[in-house]
């Protein structure tokens, strides 16, 4: 069959497992972690990101260049 065709035979009798309570599913509690997250922000300006991120284009087109 092509795409987007329709056979209402192929929709027949599927058996479906709809057994939701099975034992071996994954207990997404089970690996739940308490902790703190914290973030350091540097007080850096946008011209000095554009500076770094431009360094690392060269740095990453230099490298390339060498292979």
């Amino acid at each position: 069959m092509g795409f987007g065709s329709y056979d209402e035979s192929e929709q027949e009798n599927q058996d479906y497992d709809t057994d939701f309570e099975d034992e071996d599913g994954i207990n997404a509690a089970e690996h739940d972690h308490n902790g703190e997250v914290e973030f350091e922000f540097e007080e850096t300006s946008s011209d000095e990101l554009l500076d770094q991120f431009q360094q690392m284009k060269e740095d990453q087109a230099e490298a390339e260049a060498e292979e």
